[in-house]
């Protein structure tokens, strides 16, 4: 069995994302909402797509620090307070080039807690 080079690797994750970035696009109205997630952290922005700005990011930094599932379903309740601030209340949610479970799923649940159509 051959193994793959980190350069492979990397190749492969970005193209998984360009693969999903290209069937989700955020609007003024409907916002992208983009998670990555790092060994130790967890950072989520809201983006508009059309105008190339981020409107809202929060990182568990923030929010007492946990980067584990319950904390990212935490961070998904901390962003609908934000998001209810700008009155949005639909969003698009970018997963990225990660699988959807644990805590990209709770980042989600979280969100759909607070009232924000996903």
């Amino acid at each position: 069995m051959l193994r793959r080079s980190l350069k492979q690797i990397k190749d492969q994750k970005i193209r998984r994302a360009k693969r999903v970035r290209a069937k989700v696009s955020g609007t003024a109205a409907c916002p992208r909402v983009s998670v990555f997630r790092s060994l130790k952290h967890l950072t989520i922005q809201v983006i508009d797509d059309v105008s190339g700005k981020t409107l809202v990011m929060i990182s568990d930094k923030v929010v007492k620090g946990k980067a584990n599932v319950p904390g990212a379903k935490e961070l998904g309740l901390a962003l609908v307070a934000k998001l209810k601030d700008l009155k949005i209340t639909k969003v698009v949610f970018d997963k990225g080039r990660y699988t959807y479970h644990g805590k990209i799923k709770a980042v989600a649940e979280g969100l759909r807690e607070g009232g924000i159509t996903v």
